[in-house]
């Protein structure tokens, strides 16, 4: 007697399927729907107003200050008054003085500002409930031209191009290097961008804050990053299918490195451009001195993966641009319209890809010590890396 083995019947995404989906969800929209209209039997007609309004920037030009705002409160309302320095000032909005619930206004102010000087400005709603913006120094902001352009394209290449470019000029010194030294030299890497990942995890925190409310600045890093770090690995995985090669992978290592040190520097381009367009000069020029010695450490370590080898210098330049290229856009992006929303998601973006790489390293430095296990280089490498940028940071922070 023969027994006949049943084969499992693929299911299909029928149409009853998808009714079965939807009834939940068309449940869900009425009952809504019901609460909304009806109230479901509850009081909730708020005793107070509640209104939010968020100055996202502001520009001063001749003999007239600009105020962009956004609505990220429950509802709409209306602005009423604006106050500079305790005088009432007369404004106009743009498109219109009620603005709905997420949405953009621009008030503008005919005000003869000094320059140099701080000044105070109050914005009330109809329903009297004030906002508050301070301008620390009056200083007219940079505006779109060739000079500007240039200006800031000048320091994107300080802060980002030329010391990562630097930092690559060691490759043909460190290729003498025996195979102790280039696995210490990878752990440093491993270390130093750690470090990177970490206080680029901080500026995002930091800027969250000022991003509304509405947005989720926090819940903004955690899309950015988490979904940066799996779209990465997904990456090399396929690489690795596609490839054998180790010396393909080392390279696509040192790609990913000089992409995550890219937005990295994407992001202290936008503090540069940032501090600069409220007309903090000093700190701007401070930060760039202090990002070009720190960035040469940088361009060390996206060659590390490739001591081994031998890449062709377009491969060397393309590493380079892709890694220090972005300080140019940031600077553009900061100097010329300064978003905290762009700035947490490029810094989000950065984390993911910088501890993305950190894991990409580790199983590079796992496989190079299969046959001599190297603990304490690899210990000091990592510890080396971190101190380095520590210490850099002093002349920064």
């Amino acid at each position: 007697m023969t027994q006949t083995t049943s084969q499992p019947v693929a299911k299909r995404f029928t149409f009853r399927t998808l009714v079965l989906l939807l009834i939940p969800i068309i449940l869900l929209a009425g009952v809504i729907a019901l609460f909304l209209t009806t109230g479901g039997g509850l009081s909730l007609e708020a005793p107070v107003p509640v209104e939010n309004l968020d100055v996202e920037r502001y520009t001063l030009t001749r003999n007239n200050i600009d105020l962009y705002v956004r609505n990220t409160g429950p509802e709409e309302l209306t602005i009423g008054t604006v106050i500079i320095n305790e005088a009432v000032m007369p404004f106009t909005v743009t498109p219109g003085q009620t603005i709905p619930r997420l949405g953009r206004a621009q008030i503008h102010v005919n005000y003869a500002w000094s320059y140099g000087e701080a000044y105070g400005i109050t914005i009330f709603t109809t329903n009297a409930i004030p906002f508050a913006v301070e301008v620390p120094v009056a200083f007219e902001t940079p505006q779109p031209s060739q000079s500007t352009f240039w200006g800031f394209t000048l320091i994107g290449l300080y802060v980002g191009v030329i010391p990562v470019f630097l930092g690559i000029f060691w490759f043909p010194a460190l290729r003498q290097l025996g195979r102790r030294s280039m696995t210490f030299l990878m752990a440093a890497t491993a270390g130093l961008l750690v470090f990177l990942g970490l206080d680029t995890l901080a500026e995002a925190i930091e800027v969250a804050a000022q991003v509304p409310s509405s947005f989720q600045g926090i819940g903004l890093i955690g899309i950015g990053s988490v979904a940066t770090f799996l779209l990465l690995d997904a990456i090399s995985k396929r690489q690795t299918e596609v490839t054998g090669s180790e010396t393909e992978r080392r390279f696509a290592v040192a790609l990913m490195i000089a992409i995550g040190i890219g937005f990295h520097n994407l992001g202290e381009g936008l503090a540069i451009g940032a501090a600069y367009n409220v007309g903090e000069i000093a700190l701007g020029t401070f930060l760039v001195v202090g990002f070009i010695i720190q960035n040469i450490t940088e361009g060390l370590g996206i060659i590390a993966p490739v001591l081994r080898d031998r890449p062709s210098l377009s491969r060397l330049a393309l590493m380079g641009l892709i890694g220090g290229a972005p300080a140019i856009v940031g600077a553009w992006i900061g100097g010329y319209t300064p978003s905290p929303f762009l700035a947490v998601l490029f810094l989000a973006i950065g984390t993911g890809a910088i501890f993305e790489v950190v894991y990409e390293i580790a199983k590079l430095i796992q496989k190079d010590t299969t046959r001599e296990s190297m603990p304490m280089t690899v210990f000091s490498g990592v510890l080396t890396g971190m101190l380095l940028l520590w210490v850099t940071g002093l002349l920064i922070k």
